[in-house]
């Protein structure tokens, strides 16, 4: 697959704060990208810097093999961008502004209808042509944004925050949208919201203070979900040693009061041996829970170690 954007050693200083530190990605043809992170991190300042809106105090961008320092345009017309906030323009049609954007993105003018057709194919918009965009609800504004970055076939399509302030039916219909256009485009998902990425999706980077502290396919990500530990209580004292011989145990970690997390290879289930091992050693078991490691978990624990690594 070929790399359609490559971010090397990118940073970012606002005076003394350094925004953005030290960053490098690359992104492959079909790729959906979810760039997450806490408000604050660095998300939107690193697409304003990839969209050519803001200059790098240091680094390189690269679309499809054009610099974005050296060759703004060949390398912005690689480029479809939505904003957090959409720049649609209320009291035009759906057809007028498309029309207008299909212009500002150099398109002849024989070309100009047959992509603000293919534009509203694709967001859902066949039947709001001529509709004011003011009457349209939250919703359809945004699959408008989403309309006029794609007018002109971008390589990549990079849209920040575009389920913010939607209701949960227009989320699932944006969603799907999104998914849509990593068929044909490559996309950078930037949100602090967790469902996105994994309902998005296909690789995850995470970015606190301005470094990125993971960068891993949604199904590595998947992996760690899965259950690899075991809450259990007992009402007497266990033989940690019989439990720590168990096949697949990791780790024993004693807790209060009786309760332990045990700690196996993922994959596998320890219920039925600890179960048995209880009974058959009268230590009384009070409670057996397999713990789930969800995307909130898993983003905590990221960003909470880097906070301890600084």
């Amino acid at each position: 697959m070929s790399t359609l954007i490559e971010v090397n050693n990118l940073s970012r200083q606002f005076g003394d704060h350094c925004a953005v530190d030290n960053v490098s990605f690359s992104l492959k043809k079909g790729e959906v990208l979810g760039f997450l992170g806490p408000n604050g991190a660095g998300k939107s300042t690193t697409m304003k810097m990839i969209c050519g809106n803001l200059t790098p105090t240091v680094g390189e961008i690269k679309i499809n093999g054009h610099d974005i320092i050296e060759q703004p345009k060949l390398a912005k017309a690689e480029l479809g961008f939505l904003p957090e906030i959409p720049p649609i323009y209320p009291d035009l049609t759906v057809d007028e502004f498309l029309s207008y954007c299909a212009k500002l993105h150099g398109l002849r003018k024989d070309a100009i209808k047959k992509s603000v057709t293919r534009g509203k194919l694709k967001c859902g918009l066949t039947d709001m042509g001529s509709r004011l965009i003011a009457n349209l609800s939250k919703g359809y504004q945004q699959r408008v944004g989403i309309a006029q970055a794609i007018l002109h076939n971008p390589s990549v399509i990079i849209l920040d925050e575009p389920t913010v302030g939607l209701d949960p039916i227009q989320i699932l219909e944006i969603r799907e949208l999104i998914r849509e256009l990593g068929n044909e485009h490559s996309v950078i998902l930037s949100t602090h919201i967790l469902p996105e990425v994994q309902h998005s999706c296909s690789r995850v980077q995470i970015i606190h203070h301005g470094k990125l502290v993971l960068n891993e396919s949604v199904e590595g990500l998947s992996r760690r979900m899965t259950s690899s530990s075991l809450m259990v209580r007992f009402r007497e004292q266990p033989d940690e040693d019989v439990l720590q011989n168990l096949a697949e145990v990791t780790a024993i970690d004693e807790l209060k009061q009786g309760q332990y997390r045990i700690h196996h290879n993922q994959g596998t289930s320890i219920s039925e041996a600890v179960a048995k091992l209880a009974v058959t050693n009268n230590w009384g078991l009070l409670e057996l829970t397999p713990e789930k490691h969800d995307m909130e978990q898993i983003f905590l624990s990221i960003t909470q170690d880097s906070n301890n690594h600084e």
